[in-house]
């Protein structure tokens, strides 16, 4: 995560016209291994262009960060210690928490670190407290009440602080001392809100989850789940969260608003909430994929290679990746290796493309019969099923169609479709109709 606001003035105007240097460029995000990220979408939205992904190993940073010609830098792990330390004036937050995720270069030269983690994860906070909790207010929602916050790193002040400042009894989750993942259970069982400030389970290492669920579901005082990993939309510990019917969400929001303050440093002007709003929600339904379930020979490929040409998305046909993925076809796999051996295979290749953003994905049609899939596609995904009338159903070309039928397949597997969508299609009679209505529906 990256960006706050406080003294100092950005040195001159106008600076998103300008283009990068040999050094760097006008504006970016300063980390390790920033493929996951999105803030250079963010950004563009925010008018704070041109910005680049700046990766840098830790011998390179200082460097960098004293000599380079950027005139505002991002910050994220692992070197947002190293940022602070590395500036010559710091603002009350970022003294405040010891680390910085924002610095700007000021008109004389000097460097100016800022922290925007805090006031990014307070608006979150807010803003879930108020929505999910039904409090009037984050400090109704958690005053006197204990909060566990995973991790220790730089994410991790943030998040501490601004649970403190709503009034919470805050205990720090780490791998060594008393408070251990072994023990959290045992000794925080009536903590209210789990904040997640470490990077397990973000892409492309998901979705795995800091905590196991068995674990969360021994909180009996759990109310609600927060994670600053962004990518994907919906975490591992946010999908166990689901799973036990606790309210959940994963740090796009803070992704956006620390992004607005940073910006606002930039650029030397204010950035009005509703903007803030309105760039969570567009990038939210531009990253999030589209995946196609439904019987066999529904129309998933059809229909999903019309619909990415109209999103202007790459499209995945789950079975096509799969063959490349084994080096044999899922019809033939399944002939000569069994069925189960081709669901795990299946398994695979979905997690390889179910984690990734953006892209229209069309799933074979046994999908459903393992659950497993379901958190692989829900992590990154909007679900929709296509319902097309059984007579309409070709069973050519598919082996389980035609061993078993497709009455049957159909009695097997109608209710996990319907169960996993979030939105069930009843089928217009054209690839093209079926394309059309799922973007009307999903506001694409």
């Amino acid at each position: 995560m990256a960006e706050q606001r406080t003294e100092g003035t950005p040195a001159g105007e106008g600076c998103g016209r300008e283009r990068p240097t040999e050094d760097g460029v006008v504006f970016g995000l300063l980390g390790r291994t920033l493929a996951h990220s999105w803030s250079p979408q963010i950004h563009a939205a925010l008018g704070s262009v041109p910005y680049a992904l700046i990766e840098r190993e830790p011998e390179e940073v200082e460097g960098f960060v004293r000599h380079g010609s950027w005139r505002g830098l991002n910050v994220t792990i692992p070197y947002k210690r190293r940022a602070f330390e590395l500036a010559d004036e710091h603002t009350p937050a970022a003294r405040r928490l010891g680390v910085a995720n924002t610095l700007v270069r000021l008109a004389d030269g000097r460097i100016l670190a800022d922290n925007t983690d805090l006031t990014g994860f307070a608006w979150m906070l807010e803003r879930f407290c108020v929505r999910e909790l039904s409090a009037r207010d984050a400090r109704s929602a958690l005053e006197g009440r204990e909060a566990l916050v995973l991790g220790s790193g730089g994410a991790s002040h943030a998040v501490v602080a601004a649970l403190e400042d709503a009034g919470a009894h805050v205990s720090v989750i780490s791998r060594s001392g008393d408070d251990t993942y072994e023990t959290l259970a045992e000794r925080h069982p009536d903590a209210a809100l789990v904040c997640n400030a470490t990077p397990v389970g973000m892409f492309p290492g998901c979705p795995a989850s800091p905590v196991p669920e068995g674990d969360l579901a021994r909180l009996r005082g759990l109310a609600g789940v927060l994670d600053v990993v962004y990518n994907p939309t919906r975490t591992g510990i946010c999908l166990a969260a689901e799973r036990l019917g606790v309210p959940s969400e994963s740090g796009l929001a803070m992704l956006v608003s620390q992004a607005c303050r940073s910006s606002e440093r930039f650029l030397g002007r204010e950035v009005d909430d509703a903007l803030a709003a309105a760039v969570e929600r567009d990038l939210r339904a531009q990253t999030l994929n589209v995946a196609l379930i439904g019987m066999p020979g529904s129309g998933k490929t059809t229909c999903g290679k019309r619909l990415a040409r109209l999103l202007k998305r790459p499209f995945v046909d789950l079975d096509d990746a799969f063959g490349l993925d084994h080096g044999i076809s899922p019809a033939a796999c399944i002939t000569e290796r069994g069925e189960a051996a081709f669901r795990a295979l299946e398994t695979e290749t979905l997690s390889r493309y179910a984690s990734r953003s953006s892209l229209v994905i069309a799933c074979g049609g046994g999908v459903v019969t393992r659950e497993e899939n379901y958190a692989l596609l829900r992590q990154n995904s909007t679900i929709v099923a296509l319902d097309r009338p059984l007579e309409q159903l070709s069973s050519r070309g598919r082996p389980l169609s035609a061993s078993r039928g497709v009455e049957r397949l159909a009695r097997e597997r109608m209710g996990l479709y319907r169960s996993w969508a979030n939105l069930v299609l009843a089928c217009t009679g054209s690839a093209a109709g079926d394309a059309e209505a799922i973007r009307g529906a999903l506001g694409l």
